[in-house]
């Protein structure tokens, strides 16, 4: 006698298709969440590595602005006296250009680019000479490189430059803010202003705010503080 033999039925056929549908869409999902959050967390710390590569440079350089050398007086040998206008005022913001100017000291930095070079003693002399106009070092000298660099943030570009050359996209908004002290002869902040009496700056407050063009994370605003180590008188 033999055995009958049964098969699915259509019923069970379908019933295992559309379950099987239910698991591959659960995974497919599944997926996907798991890619969108690897590339909203790689796009985060773009953004975070940018702004700290961007506003670890700009500290650097604030630390370092109004910094002319071993002695308070410098005579001014610069072509046209640039140096000694530009050192009137080490860091300046213009809200309305957006623009940050820092005269700073390129300490480290060896025979990199800069615009002035003071030769120094740090005894008794200190002068200041244009870049390629300088003599040569006398015995017992030192030099010491000048750069003015300008940020300048432009929003039709969304960019932040630096000296008319493109230092970092995707950048949302860019500002300073200036920490100042109640009189010339008190180191505690009392306010933060953008428009600060130069002799009273005792530090520069950052804000920083980038964005992903790919919309794949939300926009991240960063701030930094740099106290003023040259009093800028």
């Amino acid at each position: 006698m033999k055995r009958r033999v049964r098969g699915f039925g259509l019923v069970e056929i379908m019933l295992a298709l559309a379950l099987g549908l239910v698991m591959s869409h659960a995974l497919m999902q599944i997926f996907i969440s798991s890619k969108n959050t690897y590339l909203s967390q790689s796009s985060a710390a773009g953004l975070q590595e940018d702004a700290r590569f961007v506003l670890s440079k700009v500290v650097q350089e604030v630390r370092l602005a109004g910094m002319a050398g071993c002695l308070a007086t410098v005579r001014d040998a610069s072509a046209g006296g640039q140096f000694s206008t530009v050192a009137r005022t080490p860091v300046e913001w213009d809200a309305q250009q957006q623009s940050l100017t820092l005269m700073t000291a390129g300490v480290g930095q060896g025979g990199s680019w800069h615009n002035w070079e003071i030769h120094t003693d740090c005894l008794s002399s200190a002068t200041a000479w244009t870049r390629g106009r300088a003599p040569r070092l006398a015995e017992g000298e030192m030099m010491l490189p000048i750069h003015k660099q300008v940020y300048r943030f432009n929003p039709g570009r969304s960019e932040l430059a630096l000296n008319g050359q493109p230092l970092i996209s995707n950048v949302r908004a860019f500002s300073v803010l200036f920490g100042v002290a109640e009189g010339v002869g008190k180191p505690g902040i009392a306010r933060y202003t953008d428009q600060p009496d130069p002799t009273l700056i005792r530090s520069v407050r950052l804000t920083l705010t980038l964005f992903d063009p790919a919309d794949r994370t939300q926009e991240q605003t960063f701030n930094v503080v740099a106290a003023i180590r040259n009093r800028l008188e």
